[in-house]
């Protein structure tokens, strides 16, 4: 391993690209075209999503499965379907994508963001229990990473103050508590497949539910709000067309069918990694719960510990890492500083007079604002190799952790 970094003139640890993705082979062109010659191409006449149903609810254990359109309407179906609206509350952890909160607010409900817990990055049970009222209707959890919130407390509060529990699972395909798939434990589970995710058709989502009484909904919203074996004219509530295309649904049946052997590599990688990483000062691999029997590995998390790296910033440690070869991003800003609750007219005139009662960026969450800043998000092609290409990550970080003193002059553009 050269000593110099690659930043400052020294060789790469890592010249290759690691695995492309998204993956594919035969088994999805010879999906597609199967979905070309059959002439229908729209999930209401053809087989192939009603297929890719059946088989990720056999996959997770789900009572019942619906593809939608993406990972946002996934959620927004949800609050629907569970009678969320106007004036209701729902709780949320700030850390999180954009359509975790977007989705509350476009039902014209109200978020409630809380604190996150620093060993995993999910959401603070004591700060969520804290947080509910007599209007609220939800909390909305997410797998962040796929290492799992901790359904067990999640599940006592929803008991307790009966209310919902919605698990975003968007980051945690393949993800089990106490050996439990993800997105089936609380009442409603929400997945995505956009085009960095575990599974990806490009665009898609899936619901998953234990709950018999949604069912109906699910499948009355999702499909412009018409009712099952009734006349197709009929609209008996106000949907909307969320349904998936029979392309995305036969290359989602192609990805899935491979995808226990991907994430078994990917489990065994990360394991490895966590174990190694660990012990170089200055670096901290994401947490999980004891009850996170499988993790989905939608990405690898490390958390940087600055003060161990001779004041290296996250910014300055990724800049060195990327020119070592590296396959990384940052965070996503917390939900609490998200620009358009600077601006109420960013909200739209049917939510102004509500939200912008409460000034959400002046709230302070200092775990999700720590994470947020202070972590390196490894792309999830980092784990899909060998052992061999697992390693020069572990390579690249012990020597940013050598060289932390000349990392930490860099000039390196703040992310």
């Amino acid at each position: 391993m050269s000593s110099q970094l690659a930043a400052l003139g020294g060789k790469k640890v890592r010249e290759g690209s690691f695995p492309p993705w998204p993956y594919f082979d035969d088994t999805e062109r010879e999906a597609l075209n199967r979905v070309l010659d059959s002439r229908n191409w729209w999930a209401n006449q053809g087989k192939e999503v009603k297929e890719f149903e059946k088989e990720w609810s056999a996959f997770t254990n789900s009572e019942a499965s619906f593809a939608v359109t993406n990972g946002t309407h996934t959620l927004e179906v949800i609050f629907l379907a569970l009678g969320i609206g106007d004036g209701d509350e729902v709780i949320v952890a700030d850390w999180s994508f954009l359509a975790t909160i977007s989705t509350i607010l476009t039902v014209n409900a109200i978020p409630k963001i809380v604190d996150v817990d620093p060993l995993t990055g999910t959401i603070d049970v004591k700060q969520a229990e804290a947080a509910i009222s007599r209007k609220t209707k939800a909390i909305v959890c997410v797998h962040v990473a796929g290492s799992m919130s901790d359904m067990d407390g999640l599940l006592a509060l929803g008991k307790k103050h009966g209310i919902a529990i919605i698990e975003d699972s968007a980051h945690a395909h393949g993800s089990r508590w106490n050996g439990q798939h993800a997105g089936t434990i609380g009442d409603a589970g929400s997945f995505s497949f956009q085009s960095s995710k575990l599974m990806t058709a490009g665009e898609g989502g899936v619901i998953t539910t234990r709950r018999k009484d949604l069912i109906p909904m699910f499948k009355s919203y999702i499909n412009c709000g018409r009712g099952e074996g009734i006349w197709y004219y009929r609209h008996i509530r106000l949907g909307g067309n969320y349904r998936l295309s029979e392309w995305q649904g036969a290359v989602l049946r192609a990805q899935l069918a491979r995808f226990a052997e991907q994430q078994k590599n990917r489990a065994t990688n990360a394991n490895w990694l966590n174990s190694e990483i660990a012990k170089i000062p200055g670096f901290k691999p994401q947490g999980r719960y004891k009850g996170c029997t499988d993790q989905g590995n939608y990405c690898y998390v490390v958390e940087v510990e600055s003060e161990k790296l001779s004041g290296a910033s996250r910014d300055q440690i990724r800049h060195a890492l990327l020119a070592e070869g590296m396959s990384l991003t940052t965070s996503y800003p917390p939900l609490h500083r998200l620009e358009m609750f600077k601006d109420r007219n960013s909200l739209g005139p049917r939510l102004r007079g509500k939200v912008t009662k409460i000034k959400y960026n002046k709230q302070k969450f200092p775990v999700t604002d720590h994470l947020a800043l202070n972590t390196l998000w490894f792309n999830t092609n980092v784990l899909m190799g060998s052992k061999d290409d697992a390693a020069t990550v572990l390579e690249a970080i012990a020597k940013i952790a050598k060289n932390a003193a000349e990392v930490a002059k860099l000039d390196a553009p703040e992310w």
